[in-house]
C-alpha cells in the first residue's frame, strides 16, 4: 500500500485512493474533493468486476477503495468479498444510498459505511483514519 509523506507539513500524509461507482458525476466529484484535500486517487472503475480485475493487477494497491453497490455486471459487495479474499489488508469504505445493505457491506468486510449523500467531511475522515491504521 502508498500512503507518501509530505516533507515540511508536519507529518501529513497524502491517501492513494481508488474509486468504484458507476455515476461518472459522482466518481469526478469524490476526485475533485480528494485531490482538493491532498489525496490522489490512483484508479476508478465503474462495475464491480472491473475493480476486481484492477485491484488484482495493481502493483501498488491503495491506501482507501471507495466502494459503491448498485453498479451492472457485479454489485459492490461482491466485489468487496473479492478483493478481500485477494488482499485481506485491503481498506473498504461504502458510500450507497441503499442503507438497507450496511450490515451486508460490514459483514462481507468493509471498514465502514457512509449513507449517500453524505458529507465531506466524512468521507475525509474515512480516509484519515485509514491513513492513522495505515502507519
Amino acid at each position: 500500500m502508498s500512503l507518501v509523506e509530505l516533507d515540511g507539513a508536519g507529518g501529513c500524509t497524502i491517501a492513494t485512493v481508488f474509486l468504484v461507482d458507476d455515476e461518472k458525476f459522482i466518481v469526478d466529484l469524490y476526485r475533485d474533493i480528494l485531490e482538493a484535500n491532498g489525496h490522489t486517487v490512483i484508479d476508478v472503475a465503474s462495475d464491480g468486476e472491473e475493480a476486481v480485475k484492477k485491484y488484482k493487477d495493481m502493483k501498488e494497491k491503495p491506501v482507501v477503495i471507495i466502494m459503491d453497490q448498485r453498479m451492472p455486471v457485479k454489485d459492490g459487495v461482491s466485489a468487496t468479498q473479492e478483493i478481500l479474499a485477494m488482499d485481506p489488508k485491503a481498506t473498504i469504505f461504502f458510500g450507497s444510498a441503499d442503507l438497507h445493505i450496511e450490515k451486508e457491506a460490514l459483514a462481507a468486510g468493509a471498514k465502514g459505511f457512509l449513507l449517500k449523500p453524505f458529507r465531506i467531511e466524512e468521507l475525509l475522515a474515512a480516509i484519515s483514519e485509514a491513513e492513522k491504521e495505515e502507519k
